[in-house]
């Protein structure tokens, strides 16, 4: 009762198990691709071209495919405005924030969104944080997140792939992150794993990488494992998720003014940094 209540699910079978013993990781088939990239880049331009023609006109309003579920606004802020869409075949939602900052440059959010050391100082939620293992080949990560959940839930940790790029010609910054399992990262019976995890940011500078101002998009959707209505875990994240970026913000500032040292991914040849990796230039729509 007590595990059911607290949404910790039973751990994995010994077949997972045997996987994790094995102790190898093989990036084929687990790495961000260039192709997921690209479309990231492709629902910026797409989110931008809505917001010109809404500009004087009211919300904005998506028309999805056929296929596709349709968006709802639940959130119209000074800032930032929030939609949901369900997701097919289960009980949740689909997140995307499209906002802008006019008092912090695009590197410096940027940055601070990658820099795992930095945000373990100024994210509280935070239990651990650490780089697992990197892709030669791409550039991608692989990150080992627990997080503290509202009580009376248990934390949950999370392990996901996540790679990034820095497209200078199209004045675009790119991050894409999803699930994945690691042969290190063993589940814990302390925390609840979260094996369904997708999020794409893209911000597009309104000058350049140096100079204040930039929009940003946010998808974002993942499966919490909870045992609360699904209006209980919707509220939870779309509560959450304004409350992320604000600190995500506040952080960006404070290492601003006060010049702190926060890893620079977009440098080449930095000493403190990887470079950035992937194709050079992403071509959308």
């Amino acid at each position: 009762w007590r595990g059911a209540f607290r949404g910790r699910p039973a751990l994995a079978g010994p077949g997972r198990l045997m996987a994790a013993l094995a102790g190898v990781f093989v990036w084929d088939g687990r790495r961000i691709e260039e192709e997921e990239l690209r479309r990231s880049a492709q629902e910026m331009k797409h989110m931008e071209n809505l917001s010109s023609l809404a500009q004087g006109s009211g919300p904005m309003e998506f028309q999805p495919s056929e296929q596709e579920q349709p968006w709802e606004l639940i959130m119209d802020k000074k800032h930032f405005r929030l939609w949901r869409r369900p997701i097919q075949g289960s009980h949740l939602y689909q997140y995307r924030v499209f906002g802008s900052y006019t008092d912090v440059t695009p590197r410096q959010f940027f940055n601070v969104q990658l820099d795992t050391e930095y945000r373990k100082k100024w994210d509280s939620l935070v239990i651990k944080l650490d780089v697992i293992e990197r892709d030669v080949a791409t550039g991608s990560e692989v990150i080992h997140w627990v997080t503290h959940f509202p009580y009376p839930m248990y934390s949950r940790d999370y392990v996901y792939v996540r790679r990034y790029n820095v497209d200078k010609e199209n004045n675009l910054m790119v991050l894409v992150s999803r699930a994945v399992e690691h042969p290190s990262v063993p589940e814990d019976p302390e925390y609840v794993r979260v094996r369904t995890y997708e999020s794409q940011m893209v911000i597009r500078p309104h000058k350049t990488f140096d100079e204040n101002g930039f929009d940003y998009l946010l998808t974002y959707s993942d499966n919490p494992q909870t045992v609360f209505p699904r209006y209980c875990v919707s509220w939870m994240v779309s509560s959450g998720m304004p409350d992320f970026l604000e600190k995500l913000h506040s952080a960006a500032l404070k290492a601003k003014k006060m010049e702190l040292e926060v890893r620079d991914y977009l440098s080449k040849g930095s000493d403190t940094a990887p470079e950035p990796c992937g194709p050079a230039q992403l071509e959308y729509a």
